[in-house]
C-alpha cells in the first residue's frame, strides 16, 4: 500500500475510511503561518518508504500533517524497515521509517540522502508485537517465553503438546499440526521478535536477534499486512505482527515472571520506559537499549520501538523544513494520540518528548 496525498480530509477521523482507500494525506503539526490567515507557507513533496508496521500510524500522520498544510505531500510507502535503511542510504529516500535503528558500524559509508554524516533518529512509534494463532474456538493462549521459542524454533509441532497444555488448564487444545509463519523481507519486527526470543529463551533458540529470518522451513509472508493474511486464511498457523495489524485473531498472552501478559499499548511502554538509552550515541541519535529479560512486572516483553529517520543536514533546505516540521507534528501529544487512535501505539512520555524534540531541532532549516 502506498500512502499518498488525498486532497481534502474533513477530520483525522476520516482516516479509517482513507486506509481502505489505500492511501492517506498529510498532517500538521504547527504550521507556519502569514499574517492573520493562518495558511502554512510550506510547499513541497516528500518521499519516504519503511517500516510497514509504522502504515497505520504514518496514515494518521500525514492525513492530519497534510489538511493543514495544503501545499505539502507527503509519499510514505511501507516497503519494510530493510528496504527504508537501503534507501536511506542510497538516497532515494528524504526520511524513513525503521523498526531499528541504524548500528553503529553502518555509519561508515555514510547517507547519500544527507549532506553531512550526522543524522537524527527518533522513537515515535512504540507498540507491542502481537504473537497471533488462528485456533476455532480459542481466542487466548498462555504461553512462556521457552514454549514460543520451541514454537519457532520447531520443537514444538502440535498444538495439543504438552508443554502448551500445562500452561491452558481447561482449554480443548486440538490435535492438529502448528504452522509457524515468518516475515520474508529484513525486518525490524522481525529483529524485535528475535531479539525477544535469544534473550529470554537462550537454551531454545540460539541464534541472534536478526532482522532476517534465520530458519529454514515455515512460512513466510512479505511485510506485516502479509504475515496477518498467512494467519487468518491458514489452520493452526502463528505468527507474530505489530499488535495493531492483528485484530480478530486469537492473541497470545505473553509469560512474563509468573504472570502472563495480554499485550496492551501501555504495558510495552512500561518496557521501553525501564530501558536506558544506547551509549556513545550523538545527541539526536536517541536508541534504547531495550532488554526483554528485564521486563518489570506488568510489562509486555515483546515492544517495537520503531524510529523516524532524518539527516541533520540536508541539501536543500526546503526539504530540511519540511522533515523537521513533520517529525514535529509525529513528536507532538497530538501526533502521538493521532497514531494511538488509529494504530494502538502507545504514545511517548513527556520526558521523553522534550529529549525527541531537542534531536528534531538539530535538523538544519537554514
Amino acid at each position: 500500500m502506498k500512502i499518498s496525498r488525498i486532497a481534502r480530509i474533513g477530520a483525522i477521523g476520516a482516516v479509517a475510511a482513507l486506509a481502505l482507500a489505500g492511501c492517506a494525506a498529510n498532517e500538521g503539526a504547527a504550521p507556519e503561518s502569514t499574517g492573520d490567515t493562518g495558511a502554512s507557507t510550506l510547499e513541497g513533496t516528500l518521499k519516504a518508504t519503511g517500516a510497514s508496521s509504522q502504515g497505520a500510524a504514518q496514515e494518521a500522520w500525514v492525513a492530519a500533517f497534510q489538511t493543514a498544510n495544503t501545499g505539502v505531500t507527503i509519499n510514505y510507502e511501507p516497503t519494510g524497515s530493510g528496504t527504508g535503511r537501503e534507501n536511506f542510504i542510497a538516497g532515494a529516500s528524504n526520511f524513513i521509517g525503521s523498526d531499528r535503528a541504524f548500528k553503529t558500524d553502518e555509519f561508515a559509508d555514510g547517507f547519500a540522502s544527507c549532506s553531512s554524516d550526522a543524522i537524527v533518529e527518533v522513537p515515535l512509534y512504540i507498540s507491542p508485537v502481537a504473537v497471533a494463532f488462528n485456533l476455532e474456538g480459542i481466542e487466548t493462549l498462555n504461553l512462556d517465553a521457552a514454549t514460543i521459542a520451541g514454537i519457532f524454533a520447531g520443537d514444538i509441532t502440535n498444538w495439543n503438546d504438552a508443554a502448551i497444555a500445562e500452561q491452558n488448564e481447561g482449554v480443548e487444545l486440538p490435535d492438529l499440526a502448528i504452522a509457524p509463519v515468518h516475515r520474508s523481507d529484513d525486518s525490524g519486527t522481525t529483529e524485535t521478535f528475535t531479539a525477544y526470543l535469544n534473550a529470554t529463551a537462550p537454551d531454545v533458540w540460539t541464534d541472534e536477534a536478526d532482522g532476517v529470518w534465520p530458519l529454514e522451513g515455515g512460512e513466510a509472508a512479505q511485510g506485516t499486512s502479509g504475515v496477518v493474511q498467512a494467519i487468518k486464511s491458514g489452520s493452526g498457523t502463528i505468527g507474530y505482527a505489530d499488535a495493531s495489524q492483528t485484530t480478530g485473531l486469537g492473541q497470545v498472552h505473553v509469560g512474563v515472571g509468573d504472570e502472563y501478559v495480554p499485550y496492551s499499548a501501555e504495558a510495552a511502554a512500561a518496557l521501553v520506559e525501564a530501558s536506558p538509552l544506547e551509549e556513545g550515541r550523538t545527541a539526536g541519535d536517541l536508541v534504547f537499549a531495550v532488554d526483554p529479560a528485564a521486563a518489570p512486572a506488568g510489562a509486555y516483553p515483546i515492544a517495537l520501538v520503531s524510529y523516524l529517520i532524518a539527516c541533520e543536514e540536508y541539501e536543500d533546505t526546503n526539504t530540511a523544513a519540511l522533515v523537521k516540521s513533520y517529525f514535529e507534528y509525529i513528536a507532538s501529544e497530538e501526533g502521538q494520540q493521532a497514531a494511538a487512535d488509529n494504530a494502538g501505539s502507545a504514545p511517548i512520555s513527556e520526558s521523553l518528548r522534550e529529549k525527541v524534540l531537542g534531536a528534531i531541532d538539530l535538523i538544519k532549516v537554514d
